[in-house]
């Protein structure tokens, strides 16, 4: 597969991103270099090798449940910066756009 100046446009338009003519160049060689390499992992012969799934032999180790000591509410708004009393207040960092 052959990496052209029309390939790289769709996936731009498809990622919504916009490159320069330099940009573009430098996306043009890492994608040869990245079709190139799969291209040369198809040749490995895989006959009889199972597909990986997971790292290691454990599946979903999940720990057991434990009811463990906290902190109180004063506790913790006595560590925060700024607090109303009842909860800890932290700037505003979406912004409504009418």
């Amino acid at each position: 597969m052959e990496v052209n100046d029309q390939l790289v446009n769709n996936l731009a338009n498809l990622s919504r991103l916009k490159f320069n003519e330099q940009e573009k160049e430098i996306i043009k060689k890492d994608l040869q270099r990245m079709i190139e390499f799969v291209d040369k992992l198809k040749e490995l012969d895989t006959t009889g090798v199972e597909p990986l799934l997971h790292m290691s032999d454990s599946m979903n180790m999940l720990r057991a449940d434990e009811v463990k000591g906290s902190i109180s509410r004063a506790e913790a708004l006595r560590n925060a910066p700024h607090s109303d009393g009842v909860f800890i207040k932290v700037p505003k960092v979406i912004k409504k756009e009418i």
